[in-house]
């Protein structure tokens, strides 16, 4: 396995400073956040490390992302780019989805063999009603994936976590049995998994029969830890709002049993990259403390990582 990391958490920080913090930090590779410039919409969300639209008109550019990288001995295992592609305004959809395909596009020009995203989901539509869309959103963009070589790769975070975002989310593909259904409508082997294990402790899911069950479909892997809070569930039941009952930490300082989950990684043959995904909002007061969030994440899943 590749100790990796998303670097969606250095927002403002420029591709270069970006490559030479993880390359002293001893991360041997990235999935490298691919927004398109411009504000982000929520936390996490649109940062931008490597500029899309600019890679497909400017080869020097590229070049330049894959010297910088091979310069500092860091693989570019992914390119992330994670909005709502079910999004049910028509022109938002549209948006996102061209720029989907056009990041898998840049993945295929730069050599990367992976991108990252959401399904997404209409958040006040059935789950059945979501999936009887799916193949007109998605089949196209997978038939680029697959002219392309890449794999898209799909986070089961339900993007659930206020108001704006009920009942249902923002991302279907949450649960084993979402998944099912979902790889029935969309076949395609170059549709897998980004799987994270953190989003399974507060859905209560057993995420060592997960991983058996869609061995296959596993394509990346999330590194990030939550802190249950079990006293706010007794409280506000589980109709409550995620962040109301659960808290995103870095590994080690949650409820995640990291050696159960990266031995079922193992068991089932697992090789590839693992990257961590930091939203701690303990660490987020400065620059330094972003930093070392890092620093301490990794030092803790070295112990695991091999």
């Amino acid at each position: 396995m590749k100790m990796g990391f998303i670097t969606s958490l250095l927002d403002g920080w420029s591709y270069e400073e970006m490559m030479d913090e993880v390359a002293r930090i001893g991360i041997q590779c990235v999935e490298v956040a691919c927004w398109p410039k411009g504000k982000a919409e929520r936390k996490y969300g649109g940062v931008t490390h490597i500029e899309i639209d600019r890679v497909l008109e400017d080869d020097e550019y590229a070049r330049h992302i894959l010297d910088y990288a091979k310069e500092k001995g860091v693989d570019i295992c992914a390119l992330a780019y994670y909005p709502n592609n079910l999004d049910p305004d028509p022109e938002r959809r549209k948006v996102f989805n061209e720029h989907l395909v056009n990041t898998i596009h840049v993945a295929a020009k730069l050599g990367v063999p992976k991108v990252t995203t959401f399904i997404g989901r209409v958040t006040n539509k059935t789950f059945e009603e979501n999936l009887e869309m799916l193949p007109e959103v998605w089949n196209p963009i997978l038939e680029v994936a697959e002219q392309e070589g890449i794999l898209v790769c799909i986070e089961n975070c339900p993007m659930l976590f206020d108001a704006t975002n009920w009942p249902g989310g923002q991302n279907i593909m949450t649960s084993p049995a979402n998944w099912e259904r979902v790889f029935e409508v969309l076949p395609s082997k170059n549709l897998g998994l980004a799987l994270d294990p953190s989003h399974f402790v507060w859905q209560m899911i057993d995420c060592g029969e997960a991983i058996r069950a869609f061995k296959d479909r596993i394509y990346h892997v999330h590194l990030k830890d939550i802190k249950f809070k079990p006293e706010e569930l007794a409280r506000r039941g589980v109709m409550a709002y995620p962040l109301d009952i659960m808290d995103p930490k870095i590994p080690g300082y949650g409820d995640v049993n990291w050696s159960d989950f990266i031995s079922q990684l193992t068991m089932v043959g697992y090789n590839g990259d693992c990257c961590l995904e930091i939203e701690d909002r303990f660490f987020e007061d400065s620059r330094e403390h972003l930093v070392q969030s890092i620093e301490l994440a990794k030092r803790y899943m070295d112990q695991f990582i091999i």
